[in-house]
């Protein structure tokens, strides 16, 4: 899985090398986690005043606005760091987008001066799915669309 990734985060690398749109920055990443990973739901919700609202996404619905500090993408906001969740029912005040979500990670991503201006939010359909390998896959794509965005 480590080469996988490894792969991966160099044709991330590569897909935004000089690309600054907010929009189609997002929405590629956005895809190309999803076809990586398979995970149910791979997204971005993007800090706009007090809340986060929704960005380019891959997988089911969901919600628009997210409050600072509520459900697991607005601690993360807060928090100002990754938070993984093995099982959602279980995380207070989680917000529940879809059913079918089970366990989850969201990875903020800061711009220069290390305010969070994004979140990466990854749905799975399975309890406790995420491995310390896709943790840290998840993050160092964060960081490179940080860099591609914020930076």
């Amino acid at each position: 899985m480590k080469e996988k990734y490894d792969l991966a985060l160099r044709q991330l690398q590569a897909l935004l090398e000089d690309e600054h749109d907010e929009m189609g920055v997002l929405a590629n990443a956005a895809a190309l986690i999803k076809e990586v990973t398979n995970y149910f739901w791979v997204g971005f919700y993007v800090v706009r005043g007090d809340e986060l609202l929704l960005g380019p996404f891959q997988g089911s619905v969901a919600c628009m606005h997210i409050a600072y500090g509520r459900g697991v993408c607005g601690t993360t906001w807060r928090e100002r760091r990754t938070i993984v969740v093995d099982d959602v029912h279980q995380f207070p005040g989680h917000i529940a987008c879809s059913s079918l979500s089970q366990s989850e990670v969201v990875v903020p991503l800061f711009n220069g001066k290390g305010d969070v201006k994004a979140v990466l939010d990854v749905d799975s359909e399975l309890l406790a799915d995420f491995s310390p390998d896709d943790v840290t896959f998840l993050e160092s794509a964060a960081a490179i669309v940080s860099k591609a965005l914020y930076v």
